[in-house]
């Protein structure tokens, strides 16, 4: 039988706070068994960009990533912030080990095209470029990964590359040996049917009622993405993708559960 294990990622609005993140540790450090944590890289890079009168660009909500701002993205996501976390998890007792996607070669990226858009040294990658073994030796030691945004391609060069597909990624690799479910901390209780009531989850979402709350209106904007890439990877071997908040992960019966 499949061991279980448990892929959650964060993002800024935990990251940049530093009681939400001490509360989330110390939620997460109770989580039995196998687990890994992905985080980003909130707004920490774009303040020293700006400090250093670098123009930070978005397109769609993603950072273009040039020449000049990828040292900034390598020192705070895999340095100040990765190395913060794994940090206050020692704390916890949580035999945290972090980590980008160069470290021992666990995630081979490549650099996305220019075309139609040039994002810069932004990277993608696919399950199929994810060393599991690597993995998998680190959790028989014991150690909890904590993976960062950067990831490199196999001349050596970094990439700064989306914490949502590093998680999803992930999570499709190790289905073919573990039983995973993905867990993305969002900024409400789960997937909402009435974004002006907080308490209106919709418990879960699989490819039927997802084209049917499409239709209907009920799901629009910026949830779209990530509900489609959850419905991807659970049609690849995830077990389950739950969308929640991060004070809700040791209650099952909280969130918006994602099937195929």
């Amino acid at each position: 039988m499949n061991k279980n294990i448990t892929v959650i990622k964060i993002g800024g609005n935990i990251v940049d706070n530093p009681i939400a993140l001490e509360n989330f540790l110390d939620i997460y450090a109770q989580i039995p068994g196998y687990k890994i944590l992905v985080h980003g890289g909130g707004k920490l890079a774009t303040k020293m960009a700006n400090d250093l009168a670098l123009p930070t660009t978005m397109i769609q909500g993603r950072r273009v990533t040039c020449d000049k701002v990828l040292p900034i993205t390598v020192m705070v996501y895999a340095g100040l912030i990765n190395t913060s976390i794994t940090a206050l998890l020692q704390k916890r007792k949580c035999d945290a080990i972090g980590l980008n996607g160069s470290d021992a070669g666990i995630i081979v990226a490549h650099k996305r095209p220019t075309l139609p858009v040039d994002y810069g040294f932004v990277g993608d990658f696919d399950a199929q470029d994810v060393n599991i073994q690597r993995i998998e030796q680190l959790l028989d030691l014991g150690l909890y990964p904590v993976f960062c945004a950067i990831t490199a391609d196999n001349q050596g060069q970094l990439l700064n590359t989306n914490a949502d597909t590093i998680a999803s990624n992930l999570s499709i690799a190790l289905a073919k040996k573990y039983t995973v479910d993905l867990v993305y901390c969002f900024e409400h209780k789960g997937v909402l049917s009435n974004i002006k009531d907080p308490n209106s989850v919709i418990s879960r979402i699989d490819g039927n009622n997802f084209t049917d709350l499409l239709e209907k209106g009920v799901i629009n904007d910026g949830i779209i993405p990530k509900i489609h890439n959850a419905l991807q990877a659970t049609s690849k071997g995830v077990n389950k993708v739950v969308i929640k908040l991060a004070d809700d992960l040791l209650d099952q019966s909280q969130g918006t559960t994602i099937v195929n």
